[in-house]
């Protein structure tokens, strides 16, 4: 019978060293090719007085196993896929697809071990987040680290003599908005410099008006945190 027959074949050829020669660079992991295993199947089959066909349709590829003493045989079939080639033509495409077919319905028949392909892939990708994600984390924790050091131990604006005043006034609240953590540090802001605002508001009254608008647009995001 054809199942005890490739029952026997699949003992044999796991007896035998068969190395994996394929290689995914990208996933990192290694895998059979045909040339790894094939022809010592096919001497063992051939002992056996077991023929194996390997036909193609639109839809399925089948590996036909055939007892050539008794007729009884064992069919393996799998889904048809396509293959994208760079620069490959259609007719190389095929061939592409037909080769994996090939190799997947005889791992699948002689129950050939590979490694879990999805699993290397998930892998390969955790580390290449990993990758791009730690020194993220560390450029990140630098510029925490650095608005820290700059964060104003007070809220009070400093307004130098040389220059524009009122850009002055306007740059220094902006920087210090900037620093804000919630609604109350905006209001201390305001608070600890509203004697500034208000000359402001006497001598630039567009631009106090344009300041007091950022600063209930940096409030109003604080709140909604």
């Amino acid at each position: 019978m054809i199942q005890a027959k490739l029952m026997e074949a699949r003992i044999k050829l796991h007896a035998l060293p068969l190395k994996k020669s394929g290689k995914n660079t990208f996933s990192g992991y290694s895998y059979f090719e045909l040339g790894d295993f094939l022809p010592d199947t096919l001497n063992i089959l051939n002992d056996l007085k077991v023929c194996g066909v390997v036909s193609y349709s639109a839809d399925y590829a089948q590996l036909v196993l055939t007892d050539t003493e008794d007729g009884s045989l064992v069919a393996i079939s799998s889904p048809m896929a396509e293959a994208n080639l760079k620069g490959a033509h259609p007719i190389q495409n095929l061939g592409a697809v037909q080769t994996y077919q090939r190799r997947y319905l005889w791992v699948t028949a002689m129950e050939i071990v590979e490694n879990d392909v999805l699993d290397s892939v998930h892998d390969k990708k955790e580390e290449l987040k990993k990758e791009v994600k730690e020194p993220y984390k560390e450029q990140k924790a630098r510029i925490e680290d650095l608005k820290a050091k700059a964060k104003p131990k007070g809220w009070t604006i400093t307004v130098g003599d040389e220059g524009d005043w009122t850009e002055s006034v306007v740059a220094g609240a902006e920087l210090l908005l900037g620093f804000a953590e919630n609604p109350a540090d905006v209001q201390d802001i305001f608070k600890i410099n509203r004697s500034l605002f208000d000359r402001m508001k006497d001598e630039s009254t567009i631009e106090h008006a344009e300041l007091m608008a950022r600063f209930k647009e940096v409030k109003s995001k604080l709140e909604s945190k």
